[in-house]
């Protein structure tokens, strides 16, 4: 694929994903253009004045809830990552008209430019959240994922195919915990909902080259998801402040105990390569079942879940994964 014939559009591209993709086309892709889409002026100001000011980066105030604004930006753009949402899981449940209005109606307006554009490609984000979602962000990402591969069906005529990634919490990134426990350490004591949790971690940068990986090898329809390690809580808060005293404050609603990336029903469709999963279209009337040559079938019962995970970190590998976070931190350049 070669990128420097792309025009690459980026949906809440000043968040931290935007961010860090943006860096890494940029210095190794070099695309003919990339468009950064977002609703806040302020952070396009202060994203450009933090060194993204490059001849080929153009910033495109909207917002995904306007369709017609999205047909605008859409005009001669290649290849669509879809990364915009609300997804901070309490603002979610107190405004839950404003997360279906961005997470469900904003993917829907994504779709439809993109369909009225032609636009080549769309790659959504989604979340383990997605998977039998027990939250409202969960279930309007689950939403929005199945928006997202059924309009397959509508593209099979055109030149445009839509394919989602999937993943755990990114580690450091805002809505993290990590920067919580940082900024707690201070006191000397730790909150955590529960000490059995367990979660699915990926680095900013490793979620970063394998959407750019999904976009490359994508034939549409597919739900990618990368293997990763799992993490304690408990292990995460040992690394971050050995010293601490941990509070237990008990679950809050809408959060669970273990995540899940692939459930034992899309298992039966799902194919296993080295470093990912590809949950092929449970419909196959369209695209995206290539891959059951590339790879293996997943045994009955399967389920890719935190705690049954095979792929563990210890406290010391955490330590290492947040150092440059608590530099971040310390330098008041963390997010969170």
């Amino acid at each position: 694929m070669d990128w420097s014939e792309k025009v690459v559009l980026i949906t809440g591209g000043t968040g931290s994903f935007g961010k860090k993709f943006t860096e890494i086309m940029l210095r190794e892709y070099h695309p003919r253009k990339i468009i950064i889409y977002s609703r806040d002026e302020l952070k396009q100001h202060q994203m450009r004045m933090s060194g993204f000011d490059h001849p080929s980066l153009r910033y495109f105030i909207g917002d995904v809830r306007d369709r017609d604004r999205l047909r605008r930006a859409l005009h001669g753009v290649n290849i669509v990552v879809h990364a915009a949402a609300l997804k901070q899981v309490p603002a979610c449940e107190y405004n839950p008209m404003e997360a279906i209005k961005t997470n469900i109606l904003g993917t829907s307006n994504v779709v439809e430019a993109a369909l009225d554009a032609g636009v080549e490609k769309v790659l959504a984000l989604s979340t383990d959240k997605a998977v039998n979602p027990v939250n409202l962000y969960g279930a309007t990402k689950l939403a929005a994922e199945k928006l997202v591969i059924q309009s397959n069906a509508y593209a099979a005529g055109t030149a445009t195919r839509f394919s989602c990634v999937r993943y755990g919490n990114v580690v450091g990134s805002r809505g993290s915990v990590v920067p919580v426990f940082l900024r707690q350490r201070s006191s000397g004591k730790l909150t955590i909902t529960d000490e059995r949790m367990t979660r699915f971690w990926i680095s900013l940068e490793q979620g970063v080259r394998f959407v750019i990986s999904c976009i490359q090898q994508m034939e549409g329809g597919e739900v990618f998801v990368p293997k990763i390690p799992s993490m304690r809580v408990m292990d995460l808060a040992r690394a971050i402040a050995p010293q601490a005293q941990i509070e237990i404050i008990g679950i809050r609603p809408g959060e669970k105990i273990h995540e899940v990336l692939i459930s034992e029903d899309e298992a039966r469709h799902t194919v296993e390569l080295e470093k990912m999963f590809v949950v092929q279209p449970a419909e196959a009337f369209w695209f995206g079942y290539q891959w059951q040559s590339r790879g293996r079938a997943l045994p009955d019962g399967f389920r890719y879940a935190s705690n049954t995970n095979d792929w563990w970190l210890s406290v010391e590998e955490i330590r290492r994964l947040i150092a440059p976070f608590e530099e971040a931190f310390a330098a008041g350049r963390l997010e969170g």
